[in-house]
């Protein structure tokens, strides 16, 4: 750490600026809950609860039953799951056998679905038996042998004591497997794993990183154990052994990942998992289920504060807020904290750092900030011609990110992480400035991405599916903003002569072939797009034009 920062000297009273960090497995997390808090509730799902003590026990089941199949360290397991008790114990299994995880969207197509099966080489998947015809159409062009299901209710009904019900055969047809079955059968035994924990890596998080291409950023365990602990200390109101996390973001997505499964675990708290996320019973489980801490995307506290209902629900119980993924309005903020009397925080962060870099101090919101470093973590804002000249308090550059939770690469694209990872610094391709006392303004983005209820989406990827309709000429899909979503998509289509369209028939073309969030809630046909001398089109000349429409 250099004397360079000044901005420790504006940290809040408490939360140290430098961290001894563990450097341990995120397992190592569960191991100690569980030793020193068995009977705590880890996880409580459709009015169930199992204990840290069980559910470390059930992690070791699996995690045995894994490496008995043969899956071996450094192999690729991937997970398709909605948020539930299988999802937690798979992830901290394979992370037990120093396997790598590959967190997928249960919404994806068939078509995104295929390109991340077959980009990381995943060789095991685990899903929800729902989801199983989907992946067995694409499952011939991947490396997966081995197929692990599991059913919500089934694993209900398994009750709690495992070492009293009947150990069931396996089916291994085409090497198919029960979730629940394998639970059964399997006793913990594993021998120990040699993990190099600063060089081995844990997941595979997909993002777009800064180019739009899809990609597998690094992470390894101790980029995510880093940033579990650095989040834990700024968060510092929170307390061991006592918190209930209301969990309703998807555990796929690396921000509730840390922030919410992770950060809970190392806090021996209790997650209240929420499987899916219904807006009109939002309230009613936070009333129901009591929780403490409140991860969000601004799209979920605007939806709390825009229920005319919201005063006839006790949100008491709510302490403390972090809200990422998007840009926070002020007045959001404000209407949120009046209504609950909870603090609600922004953070920053992105995949590439597992994600938490930036976070506004719980008890101070400075509008329009992403707030200051957490501890261990280093950033300066550089000149966007060559991205070597550092920049002073006011000047506007590139953001750019040091610290222990910054990914190993991109996985299989070295020249990938030469551009975004540069003498230990990440480039965020963020664009933005620093006040004097070191607290950060993102302006802009230097990369194309769209940021849509804490989802990133990339234009090229949605203009790739445009451009299979067989109507459409020519493309472009930019972001646009919106109130509660932060930005939607917006559609610029060119039709081929002599064919017709309607906004409601590309839309529709879209929903076949991408998740929800990626598909453009407005279309614009025109006769043309802009385009520069060599006729590449111009997305800057289409978002210009619909700043000045705003204005």
């Amino acid at each position: 750490m250099t004397n360079k920062q000044f901005w420790h000297s504006h940290y809040p009273e408490g939360i140290p600026t430098s961290l001894d960090l563990p450097g341990v497995s995120l397992y190592h997390f569960l191991q100690r809950s569980a030793e020193k808090y068995p009977v705590n509730p880890a996880i409580v799902f459709l009015n169930q609860e199992i204990t840290y003590v069980e559910l470390k026990e059930r992690v070791d089941r699996i995690a045995t039953a894994l490496y008995d199949l043969g899956i071996k360290k450094g192999n690729r397991i991937a997970i398709l799951l909605p948020n539930c008790p299988q999802l937690v114990i798979s992830y901290y299994a394979l992370l037990r056998i120093g396997a790598v995880g590959v967190m997928v969207n249960p919404m994806y197509t068939e078509r995104e679905l295929l390109y991340l099966l077959k980009d990381s080489g995943a060789e095991t998947i685990i899903l929800l038996e729902q989801l199983k015809p989907k992946v067995m159409k694409v499952l011939p062009q991947t490396a997966i042998t081995t197929v692990i299901s599991t059913e919500i209710q089934e694993y209900l009904d398994l009750g709690n004591d495992l070492n009293q019900l009947s150990k069931t055969c396996l089916s291994t047809e085409k090497e198919a497997y029960s979730f629940e079955q394998l639970l059964v059968k399997y006793l913990p035994a594993l021998p120990e794993i040699n993990l190099n924990v600063e060089k081995d890596i844990a997941l595979l998080q997909y993002t777009g990183g800064t180019t739009g291409i899809v990609k597998g950023a690094m992470l390894t365990h101790g980029n995510l154990s880093s940033n579990v602990v650095q989040t834990r200390y700024w968060l510092d109101s929170c307390r061991e052994g006592m918190e209930r996390f209301f969990c309703v973001l998807p555990f796929f997505h690396v921000f509730a990942m840390t922030t919410c499964m992770n950060l809970s675990v190392y806090l021996a708290s209790t997650m209240i998992l929420i499987p899916r996320l219904e807006a009109m019973n939002l309230l009613k489980q936070i009333e129901f289920y009591r929780p403490t801490v409140f991860q969000g995307v601004p799209s979920l506290y605007v939806a709390v504060i825009a229920n005319p209902d919201v005063r006839k629900y006790d949100l008491s119980s709510v302490r403390v807020c972090l809200s990422g993924g998007a840009p926070l309005p002020a007045e959001v903020q404000q209407k949120f904290e009046a209504v609950t009397g909870a603090k609600l925080v922004e953070g920053y962060g992105l995949t590439e750092a597992s994600p938490v870099t930036h976070c506004n101090p719980v008890n101070e919101k400075i509008d329009g900030s992403i707030g200051l470093p957490i501890p261990n973590t280093e950033f300066k804002i550089v000149d966007l011609e060559t991205g070597t000249r550092e920049l002073l308090p006011g000047e506007i550059g590139e953001l750019c990110i040091r610290g222990p939770q910054v990914m190993k690469g991109y996985w299989n694209m070295p020249e990938e992480t030469e551009k975004v990872l540069r003498e230990g610094w990440l480039y965020t391709g963020d664009i933005a400035w620093m006040d004097e006392k070191g607290f950060t303004y993102i302006v802009d983005r230097k990369k194309d991405m769209v940021i849509s209820m804490g989802y990133n989406i990339y234009p090229r990827e949605v203009e790739e599916v445009l451009y299979e309709h067989p109507k459409v000429k020519e493309a472009a899909v930019i972001g646009i903003r919106d109130r509660s979503r932060g930005e939607v998509l917006k559609a610029f289509v060119v039709i081929k002569e002599g064919e017709q369209a309607k906004k409601d028939e590309i839309i529709k073309f879209c929903r076949q072939q991408l998740t929800q969030y990626k598909v453009p809630k407005k279309v614009e046909f025109r006769t043309e797009l802009p385009k520069s001398m060599v006729g590449k089109i111009l997305r800057r000349v289409l978002i210009e034009e619909e700043t000045n429409r705003e204005k």
